[in-house]
C-alpha cells in the first residue's frame, strides 16, 4: 500500500474520529505492515481499546523481529511498556518489555529509542517509589530527547525530575520546573497524548503538597485542553482531578457525579489504579454525609487493591466505630501504600501527612492522647519541610485540638480561630465548618455559651449550605448543651399532582409547574421527611413497582444484567500479562533483586485474582451488572433537573430544597428541625 492509501486514516486520526479510523482500517484486506499496525494501535487507543493497542504493538514487535529490524522491534517493545505503564499499573509486565528492548539495543547506545526507553523507565521507577532511580532515568530521558529532537521524552523527564525534587523537599526548584512545563503544555506544541499525560502529572504533583490553588488553575487548563483534544483514558483522568477540586471548593453533588463518570470511563483502562477514582467517589460521598454510599465506594477501592485511607477510617469514626477507625489508621501508617501509583506520594512525609491529620482526630476520639501528640508533631515537621499552606494549617488545627484536650481553652480558641480563618482563606469551606464545631466546643469548655452557640450555628449553617446536613446533625449531637433555638410554627405547603401539572405552594406563594420524572422522586421524599430512600426503592416506586429492600451489602445491588466482567479477548490479554510477569520474576530472581521480585509477585497475584473474578468453571465468563450505578446516576440527574426548574419559577422553594435534599446511595429530604414544613402531596 502507498502512503496515499493511508491518507484517509491519518485524516480521521488527526481529527480525533477514532471510530472512523477503525472503520477504514477494518475495510483493508492487505496483510499487516509496520505502518498499518502503528495506525491500528493509535486508532484503538483513541477509541478506548487498550487491548487492541497492545495487540497491534505486539504484532509490530514480532513483525520487526521476523524482518531483522531490531531497532523497530525495540521501539515497539518500548511502546508496549509505555501503554501498559499508563493504563494497567502492572510494572512487572512493563519491566519485561523494557528488558526485551534493552537487549535489542545493546549495539546502538546512541539510538533515539533509548530516549523513549528512558522516559518509560523514569515512570516505572516513580510509580514503584524509587526516587533516586527516577531522577537517574529522568536525566537520561531529558538528555536523549534533547540530542535527538524528541520533545515527549524530554518533557516527561522534566516533569518526573520536578516531582523528585518536590518529594525530596526542594519545593522552590520543583515548582519552578513545573511552571515551565505548564507554559510548554499550554503552547499546544506537543502531541495530544503527551500533553494530556503531563497535565495529569503536574496536577498530581500539586495535590501531593496541598497546592490546591495551583492544582485548580492547572485543572482548568487541562479541562480547556480536554474539550476536543482528549481521548482514551485522558477524559477520565481529567474528571478525577475536577472531582478533587469540586470536593474541596463546595457542595459535593457535582463532585460525586464527576467521580461517577470518571469511574465509568476509567473502568476498562486503569486496572490497578481503578481504586483512585473509586476513592475520590468515596471522599465526595463522605463529605455529603452519604455514609452508606461512601462505604460502598471505599470498599470497592479496597477490593481493587487500593488503600482508601484516611477516608475509610474517618467514615468509621463518623459511624461511631472508633476502635475500628483507630486500628485502620494505625495499620495504614504501619504498612505504607505500595501499589504502583503516580497519583499518591510513594513514600515519606507527603505520604504520611493525610494519615497523620486523620490520626490526630481519631486518636483523641479514642482517648489516646499520646498517639495524637505523636501524629501532630510529625505533621508539624512535614509541614515545615514542604512549606505548604494547607499542610501548615492542618498542623495548626491539630495543635488546637490537642490544646482543647489538654484543658488549655484560651490557647485552643486562639489556634483554632486562626486555623478556621486560614481554611476560609484557602477556600476549603468543609474544613472550615468542621473545625468551627471544635472551636464551638472550645468556647463551651471556656464557659462562653453564647459564643459557642454562635460558632455552632455558623458551622451547621455552612455544612447545610454544602449539602452536608448529616455532619450538621453530628455536630449538634457532639455539643448537645448548646441551644439550637426554639422550634417555629410548622408551615403548611402543597406539592400536589393534577394531571400533567403540579400545584406547588411554599412560603406564601403558589406556582403551577409541568410534572416531570424528578417531581415524582421529590414527592416521595417530601412525603416522609428524614427517611432515607435507597435509590432503587425510589426508582421502583416511580415506575409503579413494589419497593425493594436495600440489603446490608449495598454492592450486591448491582443486579446481574448479563454483562461479562471482561470479554474473551481481554481474558486472553490477562493471561499474556501473567506470562510477562513471570518473565520479570525470573529476571529479578536471577539478579537477586528481592524487592523487584516481591513487587512482581504482587502483580502476579493481582492478575490471578482478576482472572478468578472474570472466569468461572470450564472457562466460562462471569457476568456482572451495572443497574445500581445507572439508577443512581439517572435518578440524581432527573432530580437535579427538577430542582433547577423549581428554582427558576419559585426561588425561595428552590433555595429551601437545595439545602434539604440529599442524594447519593440514599436520597433524603431533611428540613431544618427549627423550621419544619408539612407538605400536602
Amino acid at each position: 500500500m502507498t502512503e496515499a492509501d493511508f491518507s484517509p486514516i491519518r485524516v480521521a486520526l488527526d481529527a480525533g474520529d477514532f471510530a472512523r479510523a477503525q472503520e477504514l482500517l477494518g475495510e483493508l484486506s492487505t496483510p499487516p505492515s509496520a505502518k498499518l499496525l502503528e495506525l491500528r494501535a493509535q486508532a484503538a487507543y483513541g477509541a478506548g481499546d487498550l487491548e487492541g493497542t497492545l495487540d497491534a504493538y505486539g504484532q509490530l514487535y514480532h513483525l520487526h523481529l521476523k524482518d531483522g529490524q531490531t531497532h523497530g522491534a525495540a521501539f515497539a517493545a518500548v511502546m508496549m511498556g509505555m501503554y501498559l505503564m499508563m493504563d494497567s499499573g502492572l510494572m512487572a509486565t512493563v519491566r519485561a518489555w523494557l528488558s526485551r528492548a534493552e537487549c535489542l539495543m545493546d549495539d546502538a547506545p546512541d539510538s533515539p529509542v533509548w530516549a523513549w526507553l528512558a522516559a518509560v523507565r523514569t515512570y516505572e521507577r516513580l510509580m514503584c517509589g524509587d526516587m533516586p532511580g527516577t531522577g537517574h532515568w529522568a536525566r537520561k530521558a531529558m538528555d536523549g530527547g534533547e540530542r535527538h529532537g524528541l520533545a515527549p521524552p524530554s518533557i516527561i523527564g522534566q516533569v518526573a525530575l520536578a516531582r523528585v525534587r518536590i518529594h525530596d523537599g526542594d519545593i522552590d526548584e520543583g515548582l519552578k520546573a513545573l511552571d515551565d512545563v505548564a507554559v510548554e503544555l499550554s503552547s499546544g506544541n506537543l502531541d495530544p497524548l503527551t500533553t494530556g499525560q503531563m497535565w495529569c502529572e503536574v496536577i498530581c504533583a500539586m495535590q501531593w503538597i496541598g497546592q490546591h490553588d495551583r492544582a485548580e488553575e492547572w485543572t482548568e487548563a487541562m479541562e480547556r485542553w480536554r474539550q476536543g483534544a482528549a481521548f482514551g483514558g485522558l477524559n477520565g483522568r481529567c474528571r478525577v482531578h475536577r472531582a478533587e477540586i469540586m470536593r474541596l471548593r463546595g457542595p459535593c453533588d457535582e463532585a460525586e457525579q464527576e467521580a461517577l463518570l470518571a469511574c465509568e470511563e476509567l473502568r476498562p483502562w486503569m486496572r490497578r489504579e481503578f481504586g483512585w477514582p473509586l476513592t475520590e467517589l468515596g471522599n465526595a460521598r463522605l463529605r455529603k454525609g452519604d455514609f452508606a454510599g461512601a462505604e460502598e465506594a471505599f470498599l470497592a477501592a479496597h477490593q481493587n487493591a487500593w488503600l482508601p485511607q484516611p477516608g475509610l477510617a474517618l467514615l468509621r469514626l463518623a459511624q461511631g466505630r472508633v476502635e475500628e477507625a483507630l486500628t485502620m489508621i494505625e495499620s495504614a501508617l504501619e504498612h505504607p501504600f505500595d501499589i504502583p501509583s503516580k497519583e499518591r506520594p510513594p513514600s515519606g512525609g507527603l505520604q504520611r501527612a493525610p494519615l497523620r491529620e486523620a490520626q490526630v482526630v481519631i486518636s483523641l476520639a479514642a482517648g489516646d492522647a499520646q498517639a495524637a501528640r505523636t501524629a501532630a508533631n510529625d505533621l508539624s515537621e512535614i509541614a515545615q519541610m514542604y512549606q505548604s499552606r494547607t499542610l501548615r494549617n492542618s498542623a495548626l488545627a491539630a495543635k488546637g485540638r490537642l490544646a482543647l484536650h489538654d484543658g488549655q481553652e484560651c490557647e485552643a480558641i486562639r489556634l483554632l480561630s486562626e486555623a478556621v480563618m486560614e481554611w476560609v482563606s484557602l477556600r476549603m469551606p468543609f474544613e472550615a465548618a468542621t473545625l468551627r464545631v471544635v472551636l464551638a466546643a472550645a468556647h463551651r469548655a471556656a464557659g462562653d455559651d453564647n459564643t459557642a452557640e454562635l460558632e455552632l450555628d455558623a458551622a451547621c449553617r455552612a455544612l447545610e449550605a454544602l449539602n452536608a446536613g448529616a455532619w450538621a446533625e453530628l455536630a449538634r449531637e457532639q455539643i448537645p448543651s448548646v441551644s439550637v433555638g426554639t422550634a417555629a410554627t410548622r408551615e403548611q405547603c402543597v406539592f400536589r399532582r393534577e394531571g400533567e401539572m403540579r400545584t406547588v405552594t411554599f412560603d406564601g406563594r403558589t406556582v403551577r409547574l409541568k410534572d416531570l420524572k424528578g417531581m415524582r422522586y421529590l414527592e416521595r421524599l417530601l412525603a416522609e421527611p428524614g427517611r432515607d430512600f435507597h435509590v432503587l426503592d425510589l426508582v421502583a416506586v416511580e415506575r409503579g413497582a413494589f419497593p425493594v429492600a436495600a440489603p446490608a451489602d449495598a454492592s450486591s445491588m448491582d443486579v446481574q444484567c448479563g454483562l461479562e466482567v471482561f470479554d474473551s479477548k481481554a481474558r486472553e490479554a490477562y493471561r499474556q500479562r501473567l506470562a510477562e510477569t513471570e518473565e520479570d520474576i525470573a529476571e529479578a530472581e536471577a539478579a537477586n533483586d528481592l524487592h523487584r521480585a516481591e513487587l512482581a509477585r504482587a502483580d502476579r497475584q493481582f492478575l490471578i485474582d482478576e482472572l478468578r473474578r472474570g472466569v468461572g468453571l470450564n472457562d466460562r465468563a462471569r457476568t456482572i451488572g451495572d443497574g445500581f450505578e445507572r439508577a443512581r446516576t439517572s435518578a440524581t440527574r432527573s432530580l437535579r433537573y427538577t430542582l433547577n426548574r423549581i428554582d427558576q419559577y419559585h426561588p425561595s422553594l428552590g433555595e429551601h430544597l437545595e439545602r434539604t435534599i440529599h442524594t447519593g446511595t440514599y436520597f433524603t429530604y431533611k428540613p431544618d428541625p427549627r423550621a419544619e414544613v408539612d407538605w400536602e402531596t
